[in-house]
């Protein structure tokens, strides 16, 4: 243990504040080293085998060159739900989680089978979380990764839930006639980022998460909210509902793009920080 920690403080100390050090620090001891939270502060003299020191070494070592720990994991948590994550997929984030229990409040309500559909569904989060929520619902993703369905299909069977999944561009989707009408729910966080706010972000986002789904090109930043808009009047149901995850930073624009097509309502909602985070519309 103690060769362990001393590598770790080395390492990390100098990168990360003390207690995301800390909080790495048990996260690796429980996935990697097995150990149980008593272990962790009870047994400062352990000695790990060869093999375990050496995972534990890497993964620190991963961690020194911003690499996420969640993609050292293998795995995160989100919505109390377990989904494995690699650099294929975007790491789900605690404001998608707002997201997914604002669509599960509103759809409980209505208390029968909903037919749902998530555009973008990356590691499966929205779906998944979906599907496990809404028993009765039936739930369908997009993606156009092979690499994120299959880590999403492996998601979905990890939390026992049934999701159909397929490989979908909705830049050039073309509608059925038996589509139309289809849905009660259309979700998606679509690929948001400009481009000219990449140096803002961190070097874990930056060099690691798939830039696929995370950038538009600054001179559209708001094509996929207004492409699945537009999908979205023809393959809702009557009173069928749009969701959407937003840039914070443009919530007032895409706001207005999307009270430019024919929903009744179109509302604005900040997320738990008071940023522009999600856009709800109702045909």
């Amino acid at each position: 243990m103690r060769r362990y920690l001393t590598h770790l403080h080395q390492k990390l100390d100098p990168i990360y504040p003390s207690v995301e050090v800390g909080s790495f620090s048990r996260l690796l001891l429980r996935k990697l080293a097995n150990m149980s939270s008593v272990q962790i502060y009870s047994d400062k003299d352990r000695n790990f085998p060869d093999d375990t020191l050496e995972k534990l070494v890497s993964a620190i070592d991963r961690l020194a060159c911003k690499e996420p720990i969640q993609y050292i994991l293998g795995e995160t948590e989100f919505c109390d739900l377990t989904f494995q994550v690699g650099p294929g997929v975007l790491i789900p984030r605690p404001e998608t989680e707002e997201l997914v229990e604002l669509i599960t409040k509103e759809a409980a309500v209505k208390e029968r089978s909903l037919q749902i559909l998530d555009i973008g569904t990356g590691s499966g989060c929205i779906a998944i979380s979906l599907a496990k929520a809404l028993p009765l619902a039936q739930v369908s993703a997009w993606d156009i990764s092979p690499e994120a369905l299959d880590i999403a299909a492996e998601n979905a069977a990890i939390n026992m839930v049934g999701v159909v999944f397929s490989i979908t561009d909705v830049l050039t989707f073309e509608l059925g006639l038996h589509q139309k009408a289809s849905q009660d729910i259309i979700v998606s966080n679509p690929p948001y980022v400009r481009l000219s706010e990449a140096s803002d972000m961190e070097t874990n986002v930056l060099e690691y998460e798939p830039h696929l789904a995370l950038f538009v090109e600054n001179k559209d930043p708001l094509l996929f909210y207004r492409v699945i808009s537009k999908l979205a009047v023809e393959m809702l149901k009557p009173e069928g509902s749009l969701y959407f995850e937003i840039n914070s930073y443009l919530g007032k624009q895409t706001l207005e793009l999307v009270k430019t097509f024919p929903f009744k309502e179109v509302q604005l909602i900040q997320d738990i920080s008071g940023k522009d985070r999600i856009i709800r519309a109702k045909l």
